[in-house]
């Protein structure tokens, strides 16, 4: 296995990170439509200026191969997401990223939603302890395109 590994996200990656976030392949996957490049930087630049939010690039030997961020709902509930360049899928980076992740984050209970369809990143978040909420969880408003998961430990 690869050493990966989690640090700040410097403004060095940020073309790196649009180049993935810009893959119609890992796009479909989340299920979110594509930003431009300006709505991209703008984007990053909000999240960057709230301190409630945690991002992080992940690293593999000291290559950026996507990130990690982790931000409060408008419901109060600390959420997560993460994204990995298509040529670094199926190599356990994601799932050991997300693991090292949940271990600087103290708050509990984390939630991620994910496309019903992404079963990679259903298997990751479940590998790293997550568990599908049902429907009646999720309550009446949800997604029925996403699942949400969430850990608790």
């Amino acid at each position: 296995m690869e050493e990966v590994s989690l640090r700040a996200i410097t403004p060095d990656d940020l073309p790196i990170l649009f180049t993935f976030y810009s893959d119609p392949v890992s796009v479909a996957m989340v299920g979110m439509p594509p930003r431009d490049e300006e709505a991209f930087y703008a984007h990053r630049a909000k999240v960057a200026a709230n301190p409630e939010n945690e991002t992080r690039a992940i690293t593999v030997g000291g290559e950026c191969v996507g990130d990690m961020g982790s931000w409060v709902d408008e419901d109060g509930q600390r959420r997560l997401g993460y994204w990995i360049g298509q040529e670094y899928w199926g190599r356990g980076i994601a799932t050991a990223a997300l693991t090292a992740l949940i271990g600087e984050l103290t708050e509990r209970p984390l939630y991620a939603d994910v496309v019903t369809t992404n079963v990679g990143s259903i298997r990751v978040l479940q590998k790293c302890g997550f568990r599908l909420l049902s429907d009646d969880e999720r309550g009446p408003d949800h997604d029925p395109e996403e699942y949400t998961l969430r850990l608790d430990r």
